[in-house]
C-alpha cells in the first residue's frame, strides 16, 4: 500500500459491493457520510425514467418543491430560519416510516398555507377594491360638481357648427339631444398612473375630443395582492353621451388595466355608499390582521424545522440518485454497485459498512470485493484549507494523470515567489500580507459571505498571505519600500564632493571598504545609473530563475518515466532534453555567473587594464552559433572559450536526432518483438501500473474489471509524427520560454517605476510646500497616494503579477513534464450535495 503523500495522487482501488437490499438505503447513505467513493454508473444505456428508484426520486423532488416554497413564503415574510443543527440530527440516516411521516407533515403544512393564503389574497383583493372605491366616492363628488357647472357650456358646444358632433360617432341624434335638455352618461374607476397618459391620449383620438373627462391622485399607498407591489393609482371621471360612446370608453379602461365601479348620480345614495364602504373596510382590516398573524405564526412554525428537512430531502434524493447506478440481483435480493477509492480509506469502508449492518440487525452482511483493472482510476489529491489553493492553480491547467508528479507540491513555494519577484516591495508586499493576515485570522466568519469575487480571493487566502510574505522578502532584497530606499546596512559606497564641484557635475561614488550584506545597497537609489544597474542585475536574474524553473520541471520528467515504468521516457526523453537544455540555456546561466564574479575593470601596477571590457553576453550566445569554434578577441569572456562552445554547440545537435528517433524505433522494436512472441501489446497511454507488487498476489481471487477500454493498435507513423511534432516543442520552446521568463523583470522594473512616478507627483509635490497651504496639501495628497497605491500599485499590479505568475508555471513549468491527461475523482459526499447552491 503506497504512503499517501502531496507529491503523487493517492492510490486508488475499484471496488465491487453487494449490498443486502433491506440495508440498502442506509448503507448508502453511511458512505454518503464518509465521502470516499465515487461510484460508477452500471446501467449507461438505461433511460432515467425506467431506472429503479425513479419513483423515490420524483418523490422527493416534490418535497423539496415545498420546501423552495416555504423558503420563499418566510423570506417573504422576513422571519428568521433557524440554521444550528446536532451532527447526530443531520447526519442519521432517516428510516422509511420517518420519511413517510415528513412527506405527509410537509403536505399538511403546504395544505394550510396554500389555503390561508388563497384567503389572504381573496381578502387583500377586496380590501383593495374597497379602498379604490372609497377614493372614487370621495372624489367624484367633486367631479359632479365641477361637471354640473360645465353642463351649459357643453351643451351650447352642440349649436356650434365648428365643434365635433356627437353624431359623428353614432348612427343620428339621439331623442335627449334633440330635445331642449341633455342627459350625460359617465365611467369612474381607478387606472394605474403610469398609463393616465396614454389613456387620455387614447380616448381623445377614438372620441374626437366629445367627452368631459377629470382626474385625481390617490395619496394612500395601493398594494397590489397578486405581486405585493405597491401601485400608484389615480381616480377618473368620463362624462360623455351615448350608450355606444360609454361603451367604447369602458373598453378603452378595461383594456390598459383600469378597474371600473358604478357611481350613483345622486349625492345622498353616493354619501351612504361611502360609509358603507369606510364601515366594510374596518372590519376587513380586523380581518386581515388575523389572518396575517395566523400565517405567520405557521410559517414561524415551518422555520424552526426548515433547515433540517432540506438537509434530509436532499440526502435522501441523493442516496437513491446514486442507489440508480447500481444493478438490482433478484436472485440474491442485493444491489451491486462498483467505484473508485481511494486504497488507504478501504478499512474505513469496511468498518462503515459492519456499522450499518449492526444497527439495522442484518443477518446479511455488505460485502466489499477489490477488482483487478486496466481502467485508469480517477486523480485524488488529497488536501486541506492550506494547499487547496495552490491545487487549484494546477488543475484550472489540467487535472493530472493518475498517479503522475503533482506540481502542486512545488507551486506552494515557486508561484508565490515568481510573484514577488515582480512585485518586489516592502510597502506593497505589507499590504498584501496584512489582507492575506485578516482572511486567514477571519476565515470561519468570512466563509458564509456571499460574492463570487470575494469567494475567490477567499479561497486562495493562503495564496495571498504567502505572495505578501514573498514580496517582503524580494522587497528588501530590492531596497526598495514605495520606491524608497531605507539604509538596512552601512553602505559599501561613499560620494566625496570636492571643494570646486559645481551643480550639474558628476559625482562617482567611491568603495569604502564595507560589503552590503543583504540585498542592493541603499545608496544605488537615486543616481544617474541606477535603472542602468538594476536593469541588468534584474534581467540576468529573471533569465538565471527561468532556467533553473524549466530544468526543475524536466527533472520530473525523470520521476513520471520510473515510477509509469517506461525507461525510454529517461533514455530518449529526459537525458537528451536536460543536456540540451544546460549545453545553451545552463551554459549561459554559467557566463552570467562568471561575468558577475569578475572584476572587469582590474588594473595593474602601472594602472593598465588587465581585462578586456566585459563582452554582451547576447552578442556571445548569438555567433555561439553562426560562427560555432571562433570567438573575437574582444569578445572573449574566459580562455579556451571557442573550444567550450564549439563542443556545446556539437552536443545540442546531436540531442536533437536523439530526441527524434530514438523512442518511435524503440516502440517499433517493442511491437515487433511481441507480435513475434505471439503477445498483443497495448497502447502505452492504456497501461495501469500498479506500485505494490506484493498486493497482487493477495487479490488473487478477487473479481477481474471488464476489458481495457481505447485500446489502439501500435502505428509507427503516428508515433513518429507525434514524436517530431514534440521535439520541435521543446527546442524552440527552450528559447522561448527562457525569453518569456523575462517578464519577471519588466513587470519589477514597469512596479517600481510606477512606485516612483506615484511618489513624485504626490507626496514629493506636497513637500515642497511649507505652512498651512504645506499641512492641508500633504494631507491631501497622502490620501491621493495612498488610494492610488493601493487601488493601482496593489489592486491592479498585483493582478498583473499574479496573472503572469500563473502563465509562467502554466506554459513554461508545467509543459516540460505535466501530462494533465487524467479526471478528477468525485466521490458521493454530502457535504458537496448540502454545499451546492439551488439551480446549480
Amino acid at each position: 500500500m503506497a504512503e499517501s503523500t502531496f507529491f503523487r495522487s493517492e492510490e486508488m482501488s475499484l471496488i465491487q459491493l453487494y449490498i443486502p437490499a433491506e440495508v440498502a438505503q442506509p448503507t448508502v447513505s453511511e458512505l454518503g457520510e464518509l465521502g470516499l467513493v465515487q461510484f460508477r454508473d452500471l446501467n449507461p444505456d438505461v433511460n432515467a425514467f425506467q431506472r429503479a428508484f425513479v419513483g423515490e426520486i420524483r418523490r422527493f423532488d416534490e418535497m423539496e418543491r415545498q420546501l423552495r416554497f416555504f423558503t420563499s413564503q418566510i423570506e417573504k415574510a422576513e422571519i428568521p430560519v433557524r440554521t444550528t443543527l446536532s451532527n447526530s440530527y443531520s447526519s442519521r440516516a432517516r428510516s422509511r416510516q420517518e420519511l413517510d411521516d415528513l412527506e405527509e407533515r410537509l403536505s399538511e403544512h403546504e395544505n394550510r398555507l396554500l389555503q390561508m393564503n388563497n384567503s389572504h389574497e381573496t381578502m387583500q383583493r377586496r380590501y383593495l377594491e374597497l379602498t379604490e372605491l372609497k377614493h372614487v366616492l370621495r372624489e367624484t363628488s367633486d367631479f359632479f360638481r365641477e361637471a354640473a357647472s360645465h353642463q351649459d357650456e357643453i351643451r351650447h358646444s352642440f349649436d356650434e357648427p365648428s365643434a365635433p358632433l356627437l353624431d359623428d360617432l353614432e348612427s343620428g341624434p339621439s331623442q335627449e339631444a334633440q330635445g331642449a335638455g341633455l342627459q350625460l352618461g359617465n365611467v369612474t374607476g381607478v387606472i394605474p398612473r403610469n398609463k393616465m397618459q396614454t389613456f387620455e391620449r387614447i380616448l381623445w383620438r377614438s372620441l374626437r375630443g366629445n367627452l368631459y373627462m377629470n382626474t385625481a391622485e390617490i395619496d394612500e399607498p395601493v398594494i397590489d395582492p397578486s405581486t405585493d407591489v405597491v401601485v400608484e393609482k389615480n381616480v377618473f371621471i368620463i362624462f360623455a353621451h351615448g350608450r355606444e360612446i360609454i361603451a367604447k370608453i369602458k373598453k378603452i379602461a378595461e383594456s390598459l388595466g383600469a378597474t371600473l365601479y358604478p357611481i350613483d348620480s345622486s349625492p345622498d345614495r353616493r354619501r351612504e355608499a361611502l360609509l358603507d364602504v369606510v364601515r366594510h373596510i374596518e372590519e376587513f382590516n380586523s380581518v386581515l390582521v388575523n389572518t396575517t398573524q395566523t400565517r405567520r405564526q405557521e410559517l414561524m412554525r415551518i422555520s424552526e424545522n426548515l433547515v433540517a428537512w432540506m438537509i434530509i430531502v436532499k440526502k435522501e434524493k441523493a442516496t437513491y440518485h446514486t442507489m440508480n447506478h447500481f444493478n438490482y440481483d433478484i436472485n440474491r435480493k442485493c444491489l451491486i454497485a462498483e467505484g473508485w477509492c481511494p486504497t488507504n480509506e478501504i478499512s474505513n469502508i469496511q468498518t462503515a459498512l459492519r456499522g450499518v449492518t449492526e444497527r439495522s440487525g442484518s443477518m446479511v452482511p455488505s460485502i466489499l470485493n477489490e477488482l483487478k483493472t486496466h481502467k485508469e482510476p480517477p486523480t485524488f489529491h488529497k488536501t486541506n484549507k492550506f494547499t487547496v489553493g495552490f491545487q487549484g492553480i494546477v488543475d484550472a491547467y489540467g487535472m493530472a494523470k493518475y498517479r503522475e508528479v503533482n506540481p502542486g507540491l512545488f507551486t506552494i513555494i515557486s508561484f508565490p515567489f515568481l510573484f514577488a519577484v515582480m512585485f518586489g516591495d516592502v510597502g506593497h508586499g505589507l499590504i498584501v500580507l496584512l489582507i492575506g493576515i485578516y482572511l486567514c485570522m477571519n476565515e470561519r466568519k468570512l466563509a458564509h459571505v456571499d460574492g463570487e469575487m470575494f469567494q475567490m480571493v477567499f479561497g486562495g487566502r493562503y495564496i495571498v498571505l504567502l505572495m505578501g510574505a514573498f514580496s517582503l522578502f524580494t522587497g528588501m532584497m530590492y531596497n526598495d519600500i514605495f520606491s524608497r530606499a531605507l539604509p538596512w546596512f552601512q553602505s559599501g559606497w561613499e560620494f566625496h564632493v570636492p571643494d570646486n564641484h559645481k551643480k550639474g557635475d558628476v559625482l562617482v561614488a567611491q568603495p569604502n571598504g564595507h560589503i552590503y550584506p543583504f540585498g542592493i545597497d541603499y545608496a544605488w537609489h537615486g543616481t544617474d545609473n541606477y535603472l542602468l544597474f538594476t536593469n541588468s542585475y534584474k534581467m540576468k536574474m529573471s533569465v538565471i530563475l527561468g532556467v533553473i524553473h524549466m530544468s526543475f520541471g524536466i527533472c520530473m520528467v525523470y520521476y513520471n518515466a520510473k515510477f509509469y515504468r517506461k525507461p525510454i521516457d529517461i533514455y530518449a526523453g529526459f537525458i537528451p532534453q536536460m543536456i540540451f537544455m544546460q549545453v545553451l540555456f545552463g551554459y549561459l546561466t554559467l557566463m552570467i555567473l562568471y561575468k558577475w564574479s569578475v572584476n572587469w575593470f582590474e588594473t595593474d601596477a602601472a594602472g593598465h587594464m588587465l581585462r578586456n571590457s566585459p563582452p554582451s553576453l547576447l552578442n556571445t550566445m548569438i555567433y555561439m552559433f553562426l560562427s560555432p569554434g571562433t570567438v573575437a578577441e574582444a569578445d572573449r569572456l574566459y580562455p579556451g572559450q571557442a573550444f567550450v562552445q564549439g563542443v556545446l554547440v556539437l552536443i545540442a545537435f546531436i540531442c536533437i536526432p536523439w530526441m527524434l528517433f530514438v523512442k518511435p524505433y524503440y516502440l517499433k522494436w517493442e511491437h515487433g518483438k511481441a507480435r513475434a512472441m505471439g503477445y498483443h501489446q497495448p497502447s502505452e497511454h492504456n497501461v495501469r501500473v500498479s506500485t505494490d507488487s506484493t498486493r497482487s498476489e493477495e487479490a488473487a481471487g478477487a473479481v477481474v474489471a471488464e476489458e481495457v477500454e481505447g485500446e489502439e493498435e501500435f502505428e509507427f507513423s503516428e508515433e513518429f509524427i507525434h514524436q517530431v511534432i514534440h521535439t520541435i516543442d521543446f527546442c524552440l520552446s527552450c528559447i522561448s520560454n527562457t525569453a518569456s521568463y523575462l517578464r519577471l523583470w519588466a513587470l519589477s522594473l514597469a512596479h517600481a517605476q510606477l512606485s516612483e512616478v506615484l511618489w513624485s507627483m504626490t507626496l514629493r509635490v506636497a513637500w515642497k510646500q511649507t505652512g498651512t497651504i504645506g499641512v492641508i496639501l500633504t494631507v491631501a495628497m497622502f490620501a491621493v497616494w495612498f488610494f492610488l497605491s493601493v487601488f493601482i500599485l496593489v489592486g491592479m499590479e498585483g493582478l498583473s503579477a499574479f496573472l503572469h505568475a500563473l502563465r509562467l508555471h502554466w506554459v513554461e513549468f508545467n509543459s516540460k513534464f505535466y501530462i494533465g491527461t487524467g479526471y478528477a475523482f468525485e466521490p458521493f459526499s454530502f457535504a458537496t450535495v448540502l454545499s451546492e447552491k439551488e439551480g446549480a
